[in-house]
């Protein structure tokens, strides 16, 4: 019981390492380019730009919609068993999780083209890992207290819901400029997937009744999957001599699961100075082909323990009676192990904003030669102050999960841009971030980071996230 206990101790604690994949302070955040890999359709002003390999995006987040780290462990006088069953238990439900992602750019790049100069083209390399935890409640109930007070009770076994993946994204989009109100972007993504788990689809129950030949019967009525792709090398590299970094190299450039995936976005100016965005990413699916090894438990089974019944049983003294428990058990529920390959479908990504530009207007970066009409509404201007909403949605396991962020950008003059967000979410809600970005000739060095009031005390917070970046940029001023 108390290996149980430390394990979803463990669980919890890993839970607030994890972190979300809403980038709301990036999006739509014009004067940096890595805006441009969450709208293909975003408007782009520069001639060319160039990621500083392996530093041009990193990100990184921390969420979970339930008990943090300070709950459990903060040095109050409350014992930790106490904490455990007031603070988890009693208080998280199967509707709470931990999710999140993070991403590294490895090569990020862009160019417009020479022939048609309303066409930017954009390309790159990133690495991308993320985790779905949704706390098991009815199976945290089971470790900790058991099964003997609860006789009636169905422990629901749809509470295991849990998946995860790491992987390789290379990318190349199209960003067309339309006409004068209308932007439109798309990009074709190739994964290559290193590791991968899936456990979202159980199905049964675990009860205990009172029993007809003993005290107590146990029924077990089980549809229980776990999908997996990469682990067991991953598990045995003592066995084979390879090096961690030798396999994720391998399997990140197409030497392990392969899928496709697409990205669409959109920006439509209402006037001159008000605009909407949107795009949807990752629309693709991941074929799992290397490394497979998957458990399932499907079937019914009710026993009542080991039976012994006098004088029968002293007729055969030397009867394994435990031993046939157990094959009785497996005959009624086998468990079983295959090497069966999956499809995965990408966690669909929804953004979308409303902007009204104001203030006096700025000298813009846009290059001149550009094949725009003078009588574009704001193709060639850049306001100073930028407000409006947006919205964040991503499908998850157990339904869509959204996220609603009002912004305010300042921009000082083209070397400065500062850029505030308020969000609020099932995480948190005083989520205030703030991001800025500093061009400085060529070179763009920007920094953000969400839900700012957590810093203050990490361990105590439901999210905490931060991006950086390097980038070279040409504007091609004339």
């Amino acid at each position: 019981m108390k290996r149980l206990r430390y394990l979803f101790w463990v669980f919890l604690i890993g839970s607030n390492l994890i972190s979300a994949q809403n980038k709301e302070v990036l999006y739509d955040f014009l004067e940096i380019p890595e805006s441009l890999l969450l709208n293909p359709g975003r408007e782009v002003s520069y001639e060319w730009y160039a990621g500083v390999p392996f530093i041009s995006g990193v990100y990184a987040a921390g969420a979970t919609s339930g008990v943090t780290v300070n709950d459990l462990f903060a040095a109050d006088g409350v014992d930790i068993n106490q904490k455990v069953r007031e603070r988890a238990l009693n208080s998280l439900t199967k509707k709470d999780e931990v999710n999140g992602i993070f991403q590294i750019d490895i090569l990020n790049g862009g160019f417009r083209g020479r022939n048609n100069p309303k066409n930017f083209y954009s390309f790159g390399l990133y690495t991308e890992g993320y985790v779905v935890n949704y706390w098991p409640q009815d199976l945290a109930f089971l470790a900790f207290d058991g099964n003997a007070d609860q006789l009636g009770r169905r422990f629901d076994l749809s509470d295991l819901n849990s998946s995860g993946q790491m992987l390789n994204v290379f990318h190349f989009g199209i960003n067309r400029e339309i006409n004068n109100k209308l932007t439109l972007g798309g990009r074709l993504k190739l994964y290559s997937a290193i590791v991968d788990y899936k456990s979202t689809s159980n199905k049964g129950y675990f009860l205990t009744d009172v029993g007809r030949d003993n005290l107590l019967v146990n029924t077990l009525s089980a549809d229980v999957k776990v999908r997996s792709s990469g682990f067991n090398e991953l598990f045995n590299l003592d066995d084979s001599g390879r090096s961690v970094t030798s396999l994720f190299t391998q399997r990140g450039f197409f030497g392990g699961d392969i899928g496709l995936g697409i990205d669409v976005g959109v920006t439509y100016y209402l006037n001159k100075q008000m605009l909407l965005t949107g795009s949807l990413l990752d629309l693709g699916m991941i074929y799992h082909t290397t490394d497979i090894v998957n458990y399932s438990l499907k079937g019914n089974a009710s026993v009542e323990g080991v039976e012994v019944i006098l004088p029968d049983a002293l007729a055969d003294p030397g009867a394994d009676l435990w031993q046939d428990l157990v094959d009785e058990i497996e005959e009624l529920l086998p468990f079983e192990e295959n090497n069966d390959n999956y499809v995965t479908i990408r966690p669909v990504k929804l953004y979308s904003s409303f902007r009204y530009n104001f203030g006096k207007q700025a000298e813009s970066q846009r290059s001149c030669d550009c094949d725009t009409q003078i009588d574009a509404p704001a193709r060639n201007t850049a306001y100073l102050n930028s407000v409006g909403l947006q919205l964040f949605a991503i499908n998850r396991p157990r339904g869509p999960q959204a996220a609603l962020s009002g912004f305010y950008q300042r921009r000082f003059g083209n070397i400065l841009a500062l850029k505030t967000t308020y969000t609020v979410d099932k995480f948190s809600a005083t989520n205030i971030g703030l991001g800025f970005s500093v061009q400085a000739g060529p070179v763009n060095v920007y920094l953000m980071g969400s839900n700012l009031l957590s810093y203050g005390n990490i361990a105590d917070s439901n999210f905490a996230a931060f991006q950086l970046g390097l980038n070279i940029i040409s504007w091609n001023l004339n």
